[in-house]
């Protein structure tokens, strides 16, 4: 009897125990398999995270640097067009202060006759601006008297600020001696070295 009832306390133990502990046992590792793939994920997850995080951080910084860039390109031209017309600006205004009446009055009989020996014309007008045409028109016309078979003729206009233009009377040829030719002459021989200097320089900086 004895013998029996243990039979089936072990048949009941086996019947109930053992699927028991074989479920919990896959239940355990069913777990186990789902925290593992949840840490997997959450790893890669991370990893691409940071990865984007970086990628956002060096566009952020290249954006950065070629903002910066530009603005620094920026400021240097505009320093330089800036510098560049105070430039042509003192240029223009010393050459006009350098054509006052008394050099007028001894340049232009001397460019005259240059002219004169090169072209073999002497049928010439003056041109002049309106003010220096009104001082010079008597001193110019006595001293050149003698020296044109054929006489000069001295005109005032208001498109000349300084200076002077030789011209044939028939307008087919002129010389230009006016401050702004001058000005421009000398601008287009300086500028182009200025620019240079500041390109020297801004790569130094």
């Amino acid at each position: 009897m004895e013998i029996q009832l243990q039979e089936l306390v072990d048949k009941i133990k086996q019947a109930g125990v053992a699927p028991a502990e074989e479920q919990a046992a896959k239940l355990i590792s069913d777990a186990e398999d789902k925290a593992r793939s949840i840490i997997d994920d959450a790893h890669a997850e991370a990893k691409q995270i940071i990865q984007t995080a970086k990628t956002e951080a060096e566009r952020f910084d290249q954006a950065a640097v070629a903002s910066i860039f530009q603005a620094g390109r920026n400021t240097l031209l505009s320093f330089r067009d800036n510098l560049l017309a105070q430039l042509d600006a003192f240029i223009k205004t010393e050459t006009l202060k350098a054509y006052d009446r008394d050099v007028l009055r001894n340049l232009i009989p001397e460019a005259v006759l240059a002219w004169i020996k090169n072209t073999g014309n002497d049928d010439l007008s003056i041109i002049l601006s309106p003010e220096d045409a009104d001082a010079l028109k008597n001193v110019l016309l006595t001293g050149l008297k003698e020296k044109l078979s054929s006489g000069i003729e001295i005109k005032a206009d208001d498109q000349v600020e300084g200076g002077f233009r030789i011209a044939t009377k028939d307008g087919a040829a002129y010389y230009d001696f006016s401050a702004e030719a001058v000005a421009n002459l000398f601008s287009s021989y300086i500028n182009p070295r200025t620019a240079e200097i500041l390109k020297t320089a801004a790569k130094e900086l």
